[in-house]
């Protein structure tokens, strides 16, 4: 609604002693709830005078009123001819609806922390479930659901990233965020942001220090360099003349493990695997294991890959490069909540299925040792839920030693 200022009035409702009424009624019907009465005040005498001729009030009213708006509009009407909405429309300015604004910011913080625990990356690394809390409790950036889940967006985009291929981190940032090197930089909210997921997935504390934040980008396989990272690997026969299948095929035949760089990973040469059947890949956590089976096996081992512990990027690229050539991927790692934790890590990072991983499987290994430390902390396993209830039931971890019959068992049934 557009007046000309004579046309509310020039008598009383443009007096400056109402300017304190028109912005009190203002604010209470831009609140989007119902509205009976405004309460004023305190009013001096001239502001009082205005209230009363206003009114038409034979006496002036208290200096704290509360002013009935029926009483107020049928004033207003009767003066201009306007609504109490057109006239403070037109006196203040356009009226807003505060209690729909508060019903829209709320269903888009909900939303937002829906799509975020919601996220792929998210549901494979359950672990993630405390970081995702933590990003609720710090809030929205700049109070903007649309900037959060952009900075959130990107968080996931580096988790799904890592580990990185031995590549600096300015190198990995132009690479995964559209080109800008400076996206992790130290310091950023990014960066700050995706080391805390690191920090949640490794069960250690936040960063402090330069020093930390390194070492977590280290193990997330920025910066390594492709000597440095190295994966073992033990009854690998793959033809071609390329380094990695002539360092495999020797290794294997002289009844020995092999240690292949990245280096090695990545350098160019033929590399295939027999295609019928697709052969099985069992990869373990621990060396020990894999040492078992070369000394059990000598020459004749059937394929197998360690990690190491929580896999770098020599390791994630060696069982991406068998899955390529149509290699079945089997895991088994430690019953305690790191070995969980490495799991789902693997599992969502390469075409790696759990092998001998089940509830069934860690309560039949604790049955056999009831008497383990305890598991440490505990995040759901997302291909059996049940398996960390069983844990958490017992309070005892079972390291893959313990069952290292059980899985020699089943190599021995894979390579006969």
């Amino acid at each position: 609604m557009t007046h000309t200022e004579p046309a509310l009035g020039e008598s009383t409702l443009r007096r400056p002693e109402l300017r304190s009424l028109w912005q009190t009624v203002h604010s209470r019907l831009s609140s989007g709830r119902p509205v009976t009465r405004v309460r004023l005040g305190p009013l001096d005498e001239a502001q009082r005078e205005a209230l009363a001729d206003l009114l038409g009030l034979d006496r002036l009213p208290d200096p704290h009123p509360s002013v009935s708006l029926a009483r107020l509009e049928e004033a207003v009407t009767e003066l201009s001819g306007f609504s109490v909405r057109e006239t403070v429309t037109e006196l203040v300015g356009p009226l807003d609806d505060r209690a729909t604004d508060r019903r829209r910011k709320e269903d888009e913080r909900a939303e937002l922390w829906a799509w975020l625990n919601g996220h792929a990356t998210v549901r494979a690394q359950p672990a993630l479930a405390d970081w995702t809390a933590s990003c609720r409790a710090t809030g929205m950036v700049g109070g903007s659901p649309e900037l959060t889940r952009n900075l959130l967006a990107d968080a996931l985009t580096v988790l799904a990233e890592l580990p990185a291929q031995a590549e600096p981190l300015p190198v990995f940032a132009a690479r995964v965020l559209r080109g800008d090197s400076h996206a992790l930089d130290d310091g950023t909210r990014l960066s700050t942001l995706v080391l805390r997921a690191l920090a949640t997935l490794h069960d250690t504390a936040a960063p402090e220090s330069a020093a930390d934040r390194r070492a977590l980008w280290t193990r997330a396989g920025i910066a390594d360099d492709d000597l440095s990272s190295a994966v073992l690997v033990a009854g690998l026969r793959p033809a071609g003349d390329g380094p990695l299948a002539r360092v495999a095929r020797v290794c294997t035949e002289a009844g020995q493990a092999a240690s292949l760089t990245l280096a090695q990973l990545r350098s160019p040469g033929e590399f295939t695997l027999a295609s019928d059947p697709a052969p099985i890949v069992h990869s373990v956590e621990n060396p020990s294991i894999l040492a078992l089976a070369v000394r059990r096996f000598g020459p004749d081992c059937p394929p197998l890959v360690c990690t190491s512990g929580w896999p770098n990027s020599a390791a994630i690229h060696v069982l991406r490069l068998l899955a390529d050539q149509g290699a079945l991927l089997r895991y088994h790692g430690d019953f305690d909540g790191e070995g969980i934790r490495i799991a789902a890590y693997l599992l969502d990072k390469t075409p790696a299925r759990p092998w001998r991983m089940t509830a069934a499987d860690y309560r039949a290994a604790v049955a056999r040792t009831p008497h383990g430390p305890e598991p440490g902390r505990l995040t759901e396993a997302p291909w059996d839920p049940e398996l960390t209830r069983a844990m958490a039931e017992h309070g005892t971890a079972v390291v893959e030693e313990l069952v290292a019959g059980v899985l020699l068992a089943d190599l021995i049934e894979a390579a006969g």
